[in-house]
């Protein structure tokens, strides 16, 4: 009974709040006398800084590819990205007798093989002009390691040295694609890669292109195609793509195709066919990123504020007043605790300024690694989510009390057996803020969400911080 009418009388406060501070006697006027529950809210100082971040969990179904300048520091951003392809189970190739593309020795080939690079959206500008270099790997990325966002597939090794090694100079609006197919709804902007020139397997075996390699692959080792993994690991295990020139430009590449083109026998003609190798969830993509460490350390250390910057750049980091919020209501019941992060917008007009990440994750500074490593999901106990407000121009965590009372637990269970406990947890009340990508799912007419990961595309912004201090609003409740 008692905490129901706990619930009622602190919404009534949230909906009296609005137009009168004063909470002194408002417990006493919405309950029952002889329960005499006493409300009342607090304000205190939160400490913040920004914390520099060389790199973060990288695995997107969007790669990130070019070179641009950020506005802000002047400095350059360069996003690489590797994938791998999939192959559906069950699906068939047409039966090889029916090919009519063939050598002068009768056996099956491709006529032309093309890797496209399809983006749905991009930063910077269209026509710059950009170049690429596509690698063949020598070797699967591991599904069971995390990589992050500096990994090198060229300095590890992953680059198969006698491999495919083609650069393509582009630019984003590809004129002669444009001018022939603005007008038809199948039209996507993408990047293509044409690999027509011959090929020489691991094994020495050469053929006219790779499209022909992955034909005769199929034809010969139909186990190969069963999945994906075994895809990767007996016949392609994926490409890197990296930018060797230019500045200017950053796709979203939302998808990754493998062309083969060849001709087949249908109903007594010949037609032109091919097949579609796609980029997708199920298998694994990386984006590496390359930012200048002296700009962001420049950042880093302004403290008139804090900045939060992606992919993999800066997080604002939170040192939450738990000792203070509990002093004197150990034995109270927080009902929330309310933190407003009050974003500084852009000094400067351009074309080009960096938009404000979308959503924000809180979470505990010594778990960063472990919640996207494990792929979890925010709580909202020891995590939490607030979106960008362009209203307000502003991020709200509107009640993190069961992350507070979660931090004052552990370090009072902590002191019992460990005297120096806090020592030797410096981090024990301290929460980052970091930049991240969302998706959610309807379910029963509910949305659910169903994963969190590390937001890779470029974004930047100021938080009011650092030498200034910001609050975190509580309200307490108890029945005296």
């Amino acid at each position: 009974m008692r905490k129901s009418i706990i619930g009622v009388a602190v919404t009534a406060l949230f909906l009296l709040s609005a137009c009168d501070d004063t909470t002194e006697s408002i417990g006493i006027s919405l309950t029952e006398n002889a329960d005499h529950l006493a409300v009342s809210s607090s304000s205190f100082q939160v400490a913040s800084r920004s914390v520099s971040v060389n790199s973060v969990v990288s695995r997107s179904t969007t790669g990130y590819l070019g070179r641009i300048k950020d506005p802000e520091t002047g400095s350059h951003i360069t996003g690489d990205f590797m994938t791998q392809f999939t192959w559906l189970e069950g699906y068939q190739l047409t039966s090889q007798d029916s090919i009519s593309s063939r050598d002068s020795s009768g056996k099956i080939i491709a006529d032309s093989c093309e890797i496209r690079l399809f983006y749905t959206s991009y930063y910077g500008d269209s026509l710059a002009t950009m170049k690429l270099t596509l690698y063949e790997l020598d070797k699967p990325m591991l599904e069971n390691r995390s990589y992050y966002s500096d990994f090198d597939p060229l300095a590890e090794g992953y680059v198969r040295s006698d491999g495919i090694s083609k650069s393509k100079a582009y630019s984003l609006l590809n004129i002669s694609d444009y001018i022939t197919m603005k007008d038809t709804s199948e039209y996507v902007n993408n990047i293509c890669v044409r690999l027509t020139e011959p090929y020489t397997d691991k094994n020495g075996e050469t053929y006219n292109n790779f499209g022909t390699y992955i034909l005769r692959q199929y034809y010969s080792h139909p186990e190969y195609f069963k999945n994906y993994l075994t895809l990767i690991k007996n016949v392609m295990p994926g490409f890197f793509f990296k930018i060797t020139g230019g500045l200017g430009s950053m796709a979203y590449v939302t998808a990754t195709q493998l062309n083969i083109y060849y001709r087949r026998y249908v109903n007594g003609k010949d037609s032109t066919h091919l097949t579609l190798l796609s980029g997708t969830e199920e298998v694994l993509q990386t984006t590496t990123i390359t930012n200048d460490a002296a700009a962001i350390s420049r950042l880093v250390n302004d403290n008139s504020c804090t900045y939060i910057k992606s992919p993999s750049g800066i997080f604002t980091e939170l040192t939450l007043p738990v000792d203070e919020i509990m002093k004197g209501h150990e034995n109270d019941t927080i009902n929330t605790a309310k933190i407003v992060l009050n974003r500084i917008n852009n000094a400067q007009l351009s074309l080009y300024n960096l938009p404000a990440p979308s959503t924000l994750l809180m979470i505990e500074s010594d778990s960063v690694t472990s919640f996207f490593e494990k792929g979890k999901l925010a709580n909202y106990k020891q995590s939490f989510l607030a979106n960008y407000s362009s209203s307000a121009n502003t991020y709200t965590f509107n009640n993190i009390s069961e992350l507070i009372a979660f931090m004052h637990t552990a370090k009072n269970r902590g002191m019992k057996s460990d005297a120096n406990w806090v020592e030797h947890h410096p981090n024990w009340n301290k929460v980052m803020l970091v930049p991240v990508h969302t998706n959610y799912i309807t379910y029963n007419q509910s949305t659910v969400l169903t994963e969190v990961t590390n937001d890779m595309s470029l974004t930047s912004t100021r938080l009011i911080g650092g030498s200034t201090p910001i609050s975190i609003q509580v309200i307490y409740s108890k029945f005296d």
